[in-house]
């Protein structure tokens, strides 16, 4: 008896964590698996953060939150805005969740109605077409490829505009290609944004502080867009925070509150001990950010340089995140024996039981002529990864 609900069935499985549960299995068995799949720092939560959770708990901040957040995390949220991004919010524009990605959620599900288009540029994260489906909304996919690394143009943004265009998701820097949009590349698709006042940007910057070319650009920066954009950051990437689930939206005061009436109806505020963790990280030193953003970036460059020797593959430089997405379609149709590859997904199975390293295939991306790599791992690993790969690619025939 099958009694799921059509927009449940209407869902695809997460591809991320289910190459990640599968990489576990393995382990489980005793087999040496690296693991090129999980998008989370491996590094610890910084200790002045930890203690703040820890004197949280001390000073019973035990019970339920108003619904956006505590205010002094908003107020830390709002000041960080500012500091970092020169842009001006009250608390009362800011809403915070269980992770970005409830944020996501979130601020799609208050704007979308059934039928309702919302551009998706490709490659993307693997949850947001997902869950324009379950608002019962169309993704129109926009491809970009390797050639223009990964980023959509202005005219490639108009050409997909219909009067049924309601939502614009943009990541940047994006999981899963680390393209990074530059000032005069946000600048060119507001310019087309400005002829279309219906349509409402939501801006993913959750990697926003991992960062290899200087100073985080936000589409919000230009007056005709910030009261049309919800930006969607949290603790996550940038504090290797992920299991503390803290993510915040900031944007018109109208979104916001829709978004709070939406949480208050299923999750409510997110966790007390977290938030004051959260405000810790915002309001702390930032040191740890930089630390581990030039770890990612030196890490960057040695996946870069031996990903580029495997012959195959083809690579570009991201300019942010903590992934590699190289193209590989040059494999498919190969074979190893009885084993033959289609596709990126029959790639990355296959590099995760022959080679034992976990990668993602990309399909489930929107670019199933691409596999992602996460460089969130040691240097020791990502050279044996690169290694392990380079030997099972040449056995493909």
């Amino acid at each position: 008896m099958n009694q799921l609900s059509d927009r449940l069935n209407s869902l695809s499985p997460s591809a991320t964590l289910a190459m990640s549960q599968k990489s576990a299995e393995l382990k489980a068995q005793g087999v040496d698996v690296i693991n090129l799949s999980v998008g989370e720092p491996d590094f610890n939560t910084p200790d002045h953060i930890k203690e703040a959770a820890k004197k949280a708990i001390d000073d019973n901040f035990s019970r339920y939150s108003p619904v956006p957040g505590y205010p002094a995390l908003r107020d830390a949220i709002v000041e960080k805005l500012k500091k970092e991004n020169g842009l001006e919010y009250t608390a009362a524009q800011i809403s915070c969740a269980n992770g970005a990605k409830q944020s996501v959620c979130n601020a799609i599900l208050v704007l979308v109605n059934p039928g309702d288009e919302v551009i998706v540029p490709a490659p993307y994260w693997v949850s947001y077409p997902e869950m324009v489906k379950l608002a019962e909304g169309t993704p129109v996919i926009v491809p970009a490829g390797i050639d223009q690394d990964f980023k959509i143009t202005p005219a490639q943004l108009e050409a997909a505009i219909s009067p049924k265009t309601k939502v614009l998701i943009l990541c940047s820097p994006s999981n899963p290609t680390g393209s990074v949009y530059s000032k005069e590349e946000l600048a060119g698709l507001a310019a087309v944004l400005a002829k279309y006042p219906q349509v409402v940007v939501i801006a993913d910057e959750i990697y926003e502080h991992i960062n290899y070319i200087g100073e985080h650009q936000s589409i919000a920066q230009f007056p005709e867009m910030k009261e049309r954009t919800v930006i969607v950051n949290g603790v996550s990437k940038a504090y290797a925070m992920t299991g503390w689930r803290i993510g915040f939206i900031a944007g018109p005061e109208w979104l916001v509150k829709a978004c709070n009436k939406l949480q208050g109806q299923y999750t409510s505020g997110p966790c007390s001990v977290s938030q004051k963790a959260a405000e810790a990280a915002y309001a702390g030193t930032q040191a740890p950010v930089e630390k581990m953003r030039k770890a990612f970036e030196r890490r960057r460059d040695l996946i870069v340089k031996l990903a580029k020797e495997v012959p195959g593959f083809e690579v570009n430089v991201p300019e942010g995140a903590f992934y590699l997405f190289p193209k590989c379609d040059s494999f498919f149709g190969k074979s190893a024996g009885e084993r033959k590859i289609n596709d990126s997904d029959d790639l990355a199975m296959y590099l995760l039981e022959v080679a034992h390293v976990a990668c993602v295939g990309g399909a489930s991306f929107g670019a199933p002529e691409c596999i992602r790599m996460s460089y969130a791992t040691s240097d020791e690993n990502i050279v044996e990864a690169i290694r392990r790969i380079k030997e099972a690619l040449a056995e493909l025939k």
